[in-house]
């Protein structure tokens, strides 16, 4: 069974590139466009892996994740990270957090997809 994957962001245009480039994969993908869709997907159906921005309106990826790791059911699911944030205090926040991989925009995708597959072995 395919191994499916939630890509949350404000863009579409990242959204779309992700999730063509994590399908070209061999993933099952869908998207959200915040944190809180984010959450609501999570809770209605069990995904293996989070790719999340932190940057985007109503809730962004920081306050997902935080509100996630919180949760027992959560606690051990892979997040990466793909944001424009490239500062250290932003990396270093954002794994203490929780995530596991912190990657920066513009993101290659065999990156992607080669911290996919390391997460979800």
């Amino acid at each position: 069974m395919k191994k499916s994957i939630l890509v949350v962001d404000d863009s579409a245009t990242i959204r779309s590139l992700q999730a063509f480039i994590l399908q070209s994969a061999g993933f099952e993908v869908e998207t959200a466009i915040n944190g809180i869709d984010a959450l609501e997907k999570l809770y209605r159906k069990n995904f293996d892996l989070v790719v999340a921005d932190i940057n985007m309106p109503k809730m962004d990826g920081l306050k997902m994740i935080e509100i996630l790791r919180k949760q027992d059911a959560y606690r051990d699911l892979p997040i990466i990270i793909v944001t424009s944030e490239e500062e250290e205090k932003d990396r270093e926040r954002g794994l203490k957090i929780g995530a596991n991989v912190y990657l920066v925009k513009p993101t290659d995708p065999k990156t992607l997809v080669m911290n996919v597959k390391m997460l979800l072995e």
